[in-house]
């Protein structure tokens, strides 16, 4: 099944990067949720962090380490990092990926 994200790592629709490398592509949200909203996606289709394997473990790092970059690059020092997993969990595309959150005072309980 291809998502919209493997679409837009094949290169068949277009986003606004922020970032790329072999493992990992960083790109605005279309529909952000804070005044910086970017999405950090692994190019290996991973369907949510319940199905992330141990020997993705280093990709995993990759993905927060990329998220910590975009941030940073963008002027950004206060931010949330957050990842839904399943139905339940808010997940609308089955492909792993973390949302990068900032440019205002996050509150607390997210939702």
């Amino acid at each position: 099944m291809s998502t919209i994200f493997q679409k837009i790592i094949d290169g068949e629709i277009q986003a606004q990067k922020v970032y790329e490398d072999g493992d990992v592509l960083a790109f605005r949200d279309v529909s952000p949720q804070a005044p910086f909203h970017v999405l950090v996606i692994p190019k290996k289709p991973i369907r949510s962090l319940a199905e992330a394997a141990t020997e993705d473990g280093a990709l995993l790092g990759k993905l927060l380490l990329a998220a910590s970059r975009v941030a940073r690059e963008a002027g950004i020092e206060g931010y949330r990092v957050v990842t839904n997993v399943g139905d339940d969990g808010g997940q609308s595309v089955p492909h792993l990926h973390f949302h990068v959150l900032g440019g205002r005072r996050m509150s607390w309980p997210p939702g």
